[in-house]
């Protein structure tokens, strides 16, 4: 349990819904209720936990024997959570650190150097820096490194799988979202999360070409559907292996 949720009374209100307890299988279970125009009672769970959307006129009697019939998924489901990756940027900026690149989890290896500078292996992400001391300096120095990457091998991804199916080669921005992968909006302009740069190659290229798709099909159709597929052949088990990296949304 965090801190807000020893806080909060079991009805209370937080920012991502109304925060309630319940006990599934002998486990104490904070989740939060949305009240939603739904005809349904639907439940989600991410990094967040557990959260239940149901029609405003469905009573708490009604909502809990559905979580209790559905409590092994559900804990099931968490505990998957609870075990996803979370550590993909270093909660020490030294030595030793662990950290994602392009799929690979390297070490962090800082030194002091009269310039700064980044090497990496498959082991060590190397970081020379004046400041090698002062943890910011060197997360702030690897976090516009990392950008600069993204930048440096997402474009020419765009460029290729855009080819042949837009007119003219789409403009590329870095995103900070902490919800999605990707976006492209009805300008042609395609956002990409710079944490992509962490993910590995395959997964990175599905984001690219789902995307790119949006081009010609800015929607989630049968026939977007059938773009991703005819630019990346195989592109559903890309998908489904994306969501082992979703924690790294909110890193």
């Amino acid at each position: 349990m965090t801190l807000l949720q020893a806080l909060l009374t079991p009805d209370e209100v937080v920012a991502g819904g109304r925060l309630r307890r319940i006990v599934l299988a002998g486990e104490a279970l904070d989740y939060r209720l949305h009240r939603a125009r739904r005809r349904t009672i639907g439940m989600q769970i991410d990094l967040d936990g557990l959260t239940v959307r149901a029609p405003r006129w469905v009573s708490l009697a009604e909502i809990e024997p559905a979580l209790a019939e559905r409590s092994g998924w559900i804990l099931r489901t968490l505990a998957e959570w609870r075990t996803r990756r979370r550590d993909v940027f270093p909660r020490e900026w030294k030595t030793g650190a662990p950290i994602f690149y392009r799929g690979l989890e390297l070490a962090l290896a800082v030194f002091p150097a009269r310039r700064s500078a980044i090497h990496h292996d498959l082991f060590d992400l190397t970081v020379l820096h004046p400041a090698s001391h002062d943890e910011r300096r060197v997360a702030a120095f690897v976090g516009h490194w990392l950008r600069e990457e993204a930048m440096r091998l997402l474009v020419p991804r765009v460029a290729a799988y855009a080819h042949g199916i837009a007119a003219t080669m789409p403009v590329v921005k870095l995103s900070n979202a902490r919800s999605e992968w990707g976006s492209c909006n009805q300008r042609g302009e395609i956002r990409l999360n710079w944490r992509l740069v962490q993910l590995p190659e395959a997964l990175a290229d599905y984001v690219v070409a789902h995307e790119v798709a949006h081009l010609i099909e800015l929607n989630h159709s049968a026939r977007f559907w059938s773009v991703v597929e005819r630019l990346l052949p195989g592109h559903a088990s890309r998908r489904r292996a994306l969501e082992d990296w979703t924690a790294l949304l909110a890193a």
